[in-house]
């Protein structure tokens, strides 16, 4: 179970909620400050005074006057107006990840929501009711507007959703599931729609792919390294001891572990006094980007447990300010830092590709075959890679860098960082690809070295390997075996493997 109190919520338990099917439930203590906050909102609208969201228009319309008698249907008509997304809708995991961040930043008790809205939006996670929202429409201010709106639309028996995987109208969705819609009232609308969920929801479940890709990363550098018979010296603790980044020192430490009692890289002298950059410079490449992870982690997991909505409440002065935390400018930034991190991520292990199957720079078979000539080994699978890294180059391209005004120029500088979130999301998988293309090429180049001298870390993860993909003896279809070898990657078996003989990676 995943108990929301507006603190102390992590990117990690979220998405363990959302992969394992948590339940979700709410802090009692902590409802009853939502319940303050919306006295405050009654006693506002009893005085009269013109509040922003509460009884006026919004963005440009923020000067016009709404009625005591039509606040409730400003609300209504606030979803039905922002629900004009296009696109592919987002994964049934992404909508899970925003209801869970939405209600956990309402249970801050400074939105003015009444407690039984934020019950029904988490029994929407908790009944399997999973709004389609679709993936584009938001420029990241005033928050995650046109998705968070179609992820609200449900809540009032509009839009659609899925349950049990059928897709259907909103409201015969929540009747399947034994729910009834809510009327929106005073400034709810407003408090369900104004945030950044759409792009911090993506954003954990990168995250959490991302430090299981992080690591691989580091178990495909130590076989590469085995397969090229790498030398060891620059792995050395005093090396990394005079330049204390902490990513750096942390890469080395996973790499010294992983090939411990490897005689391929510690046995013997090496015909060469220095290895290229793709191997002798893998801590520190690998090491900068664990750093800017340790960075973007810091950011989300801020952002996660902060009142992201406009106006904002604070019923214990009485007070209710028109403010800016809605923007999603801290996010966009760190979002498109870890998508260049991650993408040279890729750039690196790319290059390490290319040394496995080129004979000039390898010792190796040509493209990993023995009959190379009449097979073409692993020729292509390179320039895969190649094409992933090419693409990523353009997708690392930061969004936070653009901004057009809107709602006639009231909101005249945007985040655009729900477009940093797919990006991102579009570039790890695309690292996860390159990640397994050098893993199945390492244990490829391996057939031609004594196995009998690997590492247990690594001999670990070519038995893995081994026992989903056999030895390329001859061409063959490949695409589904590097589809068997990213999941293997992606899901962490490839870490699970390497653990079993070395312990957890850091």
């Amino acid at each position: 179970m995943l108990k929301l109190s507006g603190s102390n919520l992590t990117s990690q338990a979220v998405v363990r909620a959302v992969r394992e099917g948590w339940t979700i439930s709410l802090d009692t203590a902590q409802l009853a400050k939502v319940s303050q906050a919306r006295e405050l909102v009654l006693r506002l609208l009893d005085e009269g005074a013109p509040v922003y969201g509460i009884n006026t228009g919004f963005g440009k319309l923020a000067e016009t006057s709404i009625s005591r008698e039509s606040v409730a249907e400003l609300q209504r008509n606030l979803i039905l107006s922002h629900s004009c997304g296009v696109g592919e809708p987002f994964s049934g995991e992404v909508v899970r990840a925003m209801i869970i961040l939405r209600a956990n930043a309402l249970m801050k008790g400074h939105s003015g929501i009444r407690p039984e809205v934020i019950r029904l939006l988490v029994e929407l996670v908790n009944q399997n009711v999973i709004p389609v929202v679709p993936s584009q429409g938001s420029v990241g201010a005033s928050g995650d507007l046109v998705p968070l709106a179609h992820m609200s639309a449900v809540l009032i028996g509009e839009g659609e959703a899925y349950y049990r995987d059928q897709r259907l109208p909103g409201a015969k969705a929540l009747e399947r599931a034994g729910l009834s819609p809510v009327q929106l009232e005073a400034k709810e609308g407003l408090a369900l729609i104004n945030g950044t969920q759409a792009m911090t929801a993506q954003a954990v479940l990168a995250l959490y792919d991302g430090l299981i890709l992080l690591k691989t990363a580091d178990v495909a550098a130590s076989l590469t390294m085995e397969a090229l018979r790498a030398i060891p010296a620059p792995l050395d603790e005093k090396v990394h001891a005079l330049r204390p980044h902490g990513g750096q020192a942390l890469v080395a430490a996973n790499l010294r572990r992983l090939l411990e009692g490897s005689g391929l890289v510690y046995g013997g002298e090496h015909d060469r006094i220095q290895d290229a950059y793709s191997l002798r410079c893998v801590p520190q490449v690998h090491g900068a980007t664990r750093d800017a992870y340790s960075y973007v982690e810091g950011v989300i997991n801020t952002e996660i447990n902060s009142v992201t909505d406009n106006p904002i409440l604070f019923p214990e002065e009485g007070q209710v300010i028109s403010a800016g935390n809605f923007h999603g400018q801290p996010v966009a930034l760190a979002l498109d830092f870890l998508g260049i991190a991650l993408s040279e991520l890729g750039n690196i292990s790319e290059r390490r590709i290319e040394r496995l199957v080129n004979p000039q720079l390898s010792g190796l078979p040509p493209f990993l075959t023995e009959r190379s000539g009449l097979n073409s080994g692993y020729m292509i699978a390179q320039y895969t890679a190649a094409s992933l890294v090419s693409e990523n180059k353009v997708l690392a391209h930061p969004a936070s860098v653009d901004s057009i005004p809107t709602s006639a120029n009231q909101e005249d500088h945007v985040s655009m960082g729900s477009i940093a979130a797919r990006k991102l999301g579009s570039i790890l998988a695309n690292v996860q690809n390159i990640v397994a293309i050098e893993i199945l090429c390492a244990c490829q180049a391996l057939e031609f070295r004594d196995k009998g001298q690997l590492a247990p870390a690594t001999r670990a993860v070519y038995d893995l390997v081994r026992s989903a993909v056999p030895r390329l003896d001859g061409d063959r279809f490949l695409a589904g075996e590097l589809k068997t070898v990213r999941d293997l990657a992606a899901s962490g078996r490839v870490l699970q493997a390497a653990a079993g003989a070395v312990g957890e990676l850091a």
